[in-house]
């Protein structure tokens, strides 16, 4: 568990050192977890519900957005949550739309991952040859950004509810289909803690891994296609 560490680091190394770990760690997480929920208001009040706005949802003020138990729980048992954003669908004309709103929170988290790949890799992998060792703090900051924003993004799209997954598959899916589907969601999160402590979560990261490596390729080609 990640307190636990936490723990062992204030213990073992002091107050500065805990402080400076437990601030590359958070501060990604926080940029990430605003973002995302962000997006979800924006998509919504775009398509004309203005819920969002009106529980001062768009703003990135993290304060509005991180819930105390689900940020509490994330550094305990590894999963949290933020305040969802409550959205009405009767202001939102079609299904399908609603289901943007689902997708704008992970679709957000990928866009940020590309953007600080890019900084990463303009900063520090191509000087470095392709490595990542001796990074700076920014540079520490920096790349788990990018990898927080890369697994979130295909977490919140797993299936199960109350993941954005789950809300994207339940727009997509005929009405009734979905309601079945949706007989699931008081189980969600037990199925979520069951994940975690299997291969599930690995699989995930594995999966993060070759995500970040695409990126890299892509922005490598990109960037060797415009210096030629």
């Amino acid at each position: 568990m990640l307190i636990v560490e936490l723990f062992k680091i204030l213990t073992e190394k002091g107050f500065v050192e805990f402080l400076t770990v437990f601030a590359t760690i958070s501060i990604p997480l926080i940029i990430s977890i605003v973002i995302h929920e962000w997006a979800h208001g924006f998509t919504a009040y775009k398509f004309g519900d203005n819920t969002p706005k009106e529980q001062g949802r768009l703003t990135l003020n993290p304060f509005a957005h991180l819930d105390i138990a689900g940020t509490l729980m994330l550094f305990i048992v590894g999963i949290g949550w933020a305040k969802p954003v409550i959205i009405n669908p009767q202001n939102i004309s079609g299904r399908y739309k609603i289901a943007l709103v689902g997708l704008a929170g992970p679709l957000s988290n990928f866009l940020m991952a590309i953007l600080f790949t890019s900084i990463f890799y303009f900063t520090v992998f191509s000087s470095n040859g392709g490595e990542i060792t001796n990074l700076s703090i920014f540079e520490r900051m920096l790349f788990l950004i990018i990898r927080v924003n890369i697994l979130l993004g295909i977490f919140n799209l797993i299936p199960i509810p109350p993941l954005d997954g789950a809300n994207i598959i339940r727009n997509l899916l005929p009405e009734k289909i979905a309601e079945a589907y949706f007989k699931i969601a008081p189980y969600g999160l037990l199925i979520l803690i069951f994940l975690l402590y299997t291969t599930g979560f690995g699989f995930i990261y594995e999966i993060s891994n070759i995500v970040f490596y695409i990126i890299v390729f892509l922005i490598d080609l990109v960037a060797s296609r415009l210096i030629s």
